[in-house]
């Protein structure tokens, strides 16, 4: 690390527990010495390392070792063979984040990074505003590192989500009203207590712990950046970090400059990115959330502005998708490779399928879904809607005349 800088003006920060520029208000993120990282960061030492997302620990911005999850991370990649069929593409991978170390989710990384960083800035106390996921992973990351931890969520979560926050011992507050009223109740928090806050003053570490999914990516696709990547989105954060990681390994020489795009994926309850990209907008408007996708509903996205950018550049396109076509993805990723994603997962398997028939992807390319939660999590989003389970006596006959009725049903 070399610094906090704007990304609107450049003006460079010590690097403290800050998150925006005092001139124009612009966000804060890290810059790196790419010269000096450039000497120790090579295909070798990546290799030589544990399967960990620390692998990259030199463009990840903690100055010693991580103190907090130093298991999180390397996820399988996965060939998807039976999806790409049903999908109609050529070539698919899926990024499972469905099983990141600890919690179940891509939000592990980030806040791997935040709490890493927040110890070796002094705090004791760490926080965050969620949808569900960060909550989860900063209850846990923060229980395993002794910090007291307080996450404020809305107070309409899905109850897997509650309790797994709850389960750590960490402050759970409920707010009655959606996520953007409770990040600027965070916000004020922050100003007044001082705590660390993961996604308030220690944004511009913990969104640099997303990069480290696309890191994986290119490693376990052999060095190479894949040639269309789905990305959901809730403040956009993540495809902006995902390209953010594409640059830097190609800076840096251990994957060949080539063409990609980058796509991002949202609920239609939910989607003022989808909305603006679609209608060629540099800019979007906010929207009071109504979906099932609890994790992406965010109607005010952080990183909207810069994830719109991001796709103008890499030529890539957003589109959103209904509560029944999120729970028709949910199901085709389970049923075809076997992986049970949250909402989220079934916004980008959905989006991803609208893609490929828009020809936005094209069917003879290769694509990489990623994945970043577990279905465990979201069970009320699917009940009702995945079938039930036939009841019979334990007994021979039962079992054969069940049989006997599917197989007239079936003719």
């Amino acid at each position: 690390m070399k610094a906090l800088k704007c990304r609107e003006c450049g003006r460079e920060y010590p690097l403290a527990a800050t998150h925006v520029c005092e001139f124009d208000f612009g966000p804060l993120e890290v810059a790196y010495d790419y010269d000096r990282i450039k000497k120790s960061l090579t295909k070798a030492a990546i290799q030589s390392r544990p399967n960990s997302m620390w692998r990259y620990r030199e463009l990840l911005p903690v100055a010693g070792e991580p103190t907090v999850g130093a298991q999180v991370g390397f996820t399988p990649l996965v060939k998807a063979d039976r999806l790409a069929k049903a999908l109609g593409i050529r070539e698919l991978w899926i990024k499972n984040d469905t099983v990141n170390y600890p919690t179940l989710s891509f939000k592990d990384r980030v806040v791997s990074v935040a709490l890493s960083r927040s110890v070796e800035l002094g705090f004791k106390t760490v926080a965050c505003a969620s949808t569900g996921n960060l909550a989860n992973s900063v209850a846990a990351n923060a229980a395993s590192a002794g910090l007291k931890s307080y996450v404020f969520i809305p107070s309409d979560l899905e109850q897997g989500k509650v309790i797994n926050s709850l389960v750590y011992g960490a402050n759970v507050i409920g707010i009655k009203g959606h996520y953007d009223e409770v990040n600027r109740l965070c916000a004020e928090i922050a100003g007044k207590f001082g705590w660390a806050f993961v996604n308030v003053n220690m944004r511009p570490y913990y969104a640099e712990g997303s990069k480290s999914m696309g890191f994986e990516i290119m490693e376990q696709l052999g060095w190479q950046i894949p040639q269309h990547t789905v990305v959901p989105m809730a403040s956009g954060s993540l495809l902006t970090k995902i390209q953010k990681s594409y640059q830097e390994f190609t800076k840096l020489g251990l994957v060949s400059e080539t063409k990609y795009s980058v796509h991002g994926a949202q609920a239609t309850g939910c989607s003022p990115i989808s909305v603006a990209q679609k209608a060629g907008l540099d800019f979007f408007k906010p929207v009071k959330p109504n979906t099932i996708a609890k994790s992406l509903a965010i109607g005010t996205p952080a990183d909207g502005f810069y994830a719109l950018r991001v796709m103008k550049e890499t030529g890539g396109a957003a589109d959103d998708v209904t509560d029944d076509e999120i729970r028709e993805g949910i199901r085709l990723l389970a049923e075809n490779e076997g992986i049970f994603a949250e909402t989220a997962g079934g916004v980008t398997t959905a989006v991803a399928k609208k893609l490929i028939a828009s020809g936005k992807i094209p069917a003879n390319d290769s694509a990489v879904l990623c994945i970043t939660g577990n279905g465990l999590k979201t069970l009320d989003a699917v009940v009702g809607h995945v079938g039930k389970t036939r009841e019979i006596k334990p007994s021979l006959r039962e079992f054969e005349a069940m049989l006997a009725t599917e197989e007239k049903v079936g003719a």
